[in-house]
């Protein structure tokens, strides 16, 4: 090649410029939610933690990323028709809140990660085992065997004379682990604990109702998607009757309960986000084990204490994580 010709053809080349880069679409994940309360809306405040979590794995709402949530509100014959709406909008994996909804996202065959159910995951039907869960299902329980007996210890330290405890919806198939435990427990704190099975808002009205017409009475109130469905009616109930109660989410406490001893509920969340990630990255939900909480947080609300007649003893303020003024 002659040198002016060598000249031309590296002008040329200058003047057409490196290929072009063909532009890359990002891909898109689809994350569905399902719960047997609510939908839970990006601005909620369980949803709020598990998309800002999910911010800090690299996923960007609207660009990487997008949502659908489903909610039964109490209705649970709604969930499999809100699963199969999920599973049409092709979401690659679905966040379930308790276990009835976790059961219904199990036969959908689509990854599941249990950001929070209540009781025993095996007995529940839903994993083989915490350690080697199999299937498509994978999570965070919301408690574990000795936290019942702690419901009744807390509620002996507040209402000392309590003789008699309603524990209400002991049935749910979830809450199998917890019943034995407490059953054990009540002889040493010198209680009686009595077992109702409800099923709907009229049956946990009559059950209280007729349990608080003994002196000296007191309720725990189990985790179930029935109590997180009437809230407000369980609360009210117990004010009416003047009974102190303990619960399994301290979001019963924070609208007017007595008092909770339960899991640092935005904690697992934040876990689930990373199992989301792990899942979206290729990993099974079967060969990621079940965990059981590490963190629990005791809320207590004074002004309902003081309602009830009841003082909160300083020591017990001072073990609490959250006291409500």
């Amino acid at each position: 090649m002659q040198r002016r010709e060598f000249i031309i053809l590296l002008a040329g080349a200058a003047l057409i410029g490196p290929p072009t880069a063909i532009a890359q679409t990002p891909k898109v994940y689809r994350l569905g939610t399902l719960t047997a309360g609510p939908p839970m809306t990006p601005a909620s405040g369980d949803a709020a933690v598990l998309i800002g979590a999910l911010t800090q794995h690299g996923y960007r709402l609207g660009q990487n990323l997008t949502y659908e949530a489903r909610g039964a509100e109490g209705k649970l014959s709604q969930m499999p028709k809100q699963m199969q709406e999920l599973k049409t909008a092709n979401v690659d994996v679905v966040v379930t809140v308790s276990y009835p909804a976790a059961l219904i996202a199990k036969s959908s065959g689509i990854p599941t990660v249990i950001a929070t159910g209540s009781g025993d995951p095996v007995a529940a039907g839903l994993v083989a085992s915490l350690a080697r869960p199999g299937g498509n299902v994978t999570g965070f329980t919301a408690f574990e065997r000795t936290i019942g007996p702690k419901w009744l210890q807390i509620l002996k330290e507040i209402a000392p004379d309590i003789k008699r405890v309603l524990l209400l919806n002991p049935n749910n198939p979830a809450n199998a682990l917890l019943q034995p435990a407490i059953l054990e427990a009540a002889p040493l704190l010198r209680i009686e604990v009595n077992p109702v099975a409800v099923r709907n808002a009229s049956e946990i009205e009559r059950a209280i109702e007729v349990f608080a017409r003994e002196p000296d009475s007191a309720m725990m109130v189990a985790g179930s998607s029935l109590a997180a469905a009437h809230r407000d009616l369980i609360i009210t109930l117990a004010a009416r009757h003047r009974m102190p109660v303990a619960y399994s989410d301290s979001a019963f406490t924070r609208s007017g309960g007595l008092f909770s001893y339960a899991i640092d509920r935005p904690d697992n969340f934040r876990q689930a986000a990373s199992y989301v990630d792990r899942i979206l990255r290729g990993e099974k939900p079967g060969d990621l084990p079940v965990q059981t909480p590490t963190k629990y947080e005791l809320v207590i609300n004074l002004k309902t204490a003081r309602a009830l007649g009841l003082t909160v003893p300083l020591s017990l303020r001072g073990r609490a994580d959250e006291v409500i003024e």
